[in-house]
């Protein structure tokens, strides 16, 4: 485990996040149903789930707060055929899974697609205007003609 003691020393406002990283340290996350998480740009994300047998009516996809929660459950068995056979190794899950994500401030759900066993859901960063960096231009206070001031020269020869 790791001493994070001198980075809260530095930080304003980040009580939340160290107490994340702390509960995180505690827990172990489920393997089931596997994911990947990729960056797709600057301000662009792409979460692939593996829901091999589970059809679109069986998934789940709701946003609360700031956590990305995606459920799948089996609403009926897969076919009339499937309960007369009897299988001899059955590899591929189809468990009922809850998996939550923490999404950062400004983080919203684009939108989703099934695909070859694949759940893809868009995400994309929109910080607001008010929230993204800006500027300040310094401003002296001098003789009231102007806000800014040419610096005085006390010597100078042009070269």
């Amino acid at each position: 485990m790791f001493d994070l003691t001198p980075l809260y020393r530095s930080t304003i406002g980040f009580d939340r996040l160290a107490r994340m990283l702390d509960d995180v340290s505690g827990f172990d996350v489920p393997a089931y149903p596997p994911y990947n998480i990729e960056r797709l740009d600057e301000d662009e994300y792409r979460i692939t789930m593996a829901v091999a047998g589970f059809a679109q009516d069986d998934l789940g996809i709701h946003v609360n707060g700031n956590t990305l929660i995606i459920s799948g459950k089996k609403t009926t068995e897969t076919s009339q055929a499937s309960t007369k056979s009897q299988f001899l190794h059955q590899g591929i899950a189809s468990r009922a899974f809850e998996r939550r994500f923490q999404l950062a401030d400004f983080v919203e759900v684009r939108g989703a697609d099934l695909e070859h066993g694949l759940l893809h859901v868009k995400l994309k960063r929109e910080v607001p205007e008010a929230m993204k960096p800006r500027s300040i231009e310094i401003q002296s206070k001098g003789n009231g003609n102007s806000t800014k001031q040419k610096p005085h020269v006390i010597e100078g020869n042009a070269a």
